[in-house]
């Protein structure tokens, strides 16, 4: 099974379905062994925590839980669309990820 991921840390995605569906965020963390990703201010939890030391407040935090990388789908930085990517070789010979949206075609890192 492959380990890659179609999306970066700092990309800007879109939820494509779930209870966060149509909401956008930045991607804070990737995970391609598991296949997720976490993004600000989606899929909120939660969490019970112990204080660790003396003075330290306890109780309930929120925080963002990852959710799989096949929920989301990236913007396109130039159209401002959601969008699929595909790859291509640039000019100076490096790989970029390119926007599939016919009449966009942008290429980004």
């Amino acid at each position: 099974m492959s380990n890659n991921v179609h999306v970066k840390t700092g990309d800007t995605v879109v939820v494509i379905n779930g209870k966060y569906r149509g909401k956008r965020g930045k991607v804070m963390q990737v995970s391609p062994a598991e296949g997720k990703v976490i993004v600000e201010g989606v899929n909120i939890v939660t969490k019970h925590v112990k204080p660790k030391k003396m003075g330290e407040p306890g109780g309930l935090i929120k925080a963002e839980s990852a959710l799989y990388a096949d929920k989301v789908q990236l913007i396109c930085p130039k159209c401002d669309r959601p969008t699929r990517t595909g790859n291509k070789i640039n000019s100076k010979g490096k790989k970029v990820r390119t926007c599939k949206k016919s009449d966009c075609l942008a290429e980004f890192e």
